[in-house]
């Protein structure tokens, strides 16, 4: 049975797809891929390089509960977080049922470096503890900043209200200033996730950032009561 000549025009007509000039710009070029591939490969050196001094920290400084540690770092990347590459370093990264004990840091193109700090399940209570005690005490100043005496534009952390954990954008609806939170509002929130960030056009300053930050998040952890408190190393 032939097809009417007419009916091939109609079907190649519904499917042409054309490209815009910016397209045909891009998808003619090497260049852009194969740089784009290069700094993806230096987020994995960067990552690597703090992760050793997350490691080094944990190890010879603090105590925490030793069922966080029984899981080894993990570097991952993706192309499509909100439709743009990502990489991924989550160390510590206690998984187990509900119970999450996960410091994430996260870079993501165009936008920035952030560093997230999520406890659930069992975990949960003594940090939620420490940062009502805060809020009572009214020690959570607008530029947020309770472990480190040394202020910078870079101070201010935010807290998650949204209904998930998984999002790392910071928009409203997902991340607020942890100043504006009240002892109620930290009280009737399942999770806490506490989380900076820094712009990618200051990527000299960035892996500091993320030893600074990391460090106020442990001397937060130090101060906490985690349950069936066996230590590390």
């Amino acid at each position: 049975m032939s097809v009417p000549f007419k009916k091939i025009n109609e079907i190649c007509a519904m499917a042409k797809v054309t490209l815009s000039i910016a397209e045909m710009n891009l998808v003619t070029q090497q260049d852009f891929i194969l740089t784009k591939n290069k700094i993806i490969e230096k987020v994995y050196t960067l990552f690597g390089n703090v992760n050793e001094f997350y490691k080094m920290k944990f190890e010879k400084q603090y105590f925490l509960p030793k069922e966080i540690f029984t899981t080894s770092a993990k570097i991952s990347r993706g192309e499509n977080y909100q439709q743009l590459p990502w990489v991924m370093l989550d160390y510590p990264r206690y998984f187990k049922g509900n119970d999450t004990v996960a410091i994430r840091t996260f870079f993501w193109w165009g936008h920035f470096v952030s560093i997230h700090f999520l406890v659930q399940g069992k975990y949960v209570l003594p940090v939620k503890n420490i940062l009502i005690t805060l809020a009572e005490n009214g020690e959570i100043a607008e530029n947020f900043d309770i472990f480190n005496e040394q202020k910078n534009h870079n101070a201010t952390w935010f807290l998650c209200k949204h209904h998930t954990p998984w999002q790392h954008s910071f928009e409203a609806d997902n991340y607020l200033p942890l100043h504006l939170f009240t002892q109620q509002q930290i009280k009737s929130l399942s999770f806490i996730k506490l989380a900076k960030k820094i712009p990618l056009q200051e990527w000299e300053n960035i892996e500091i950032f993320l030893q600074s930050s990391f460090l106020e998040l442990l001397q937060l952890i130090k101060n906490a009561s985690f349950p069936n408190d066996e230590t590390t190393l």
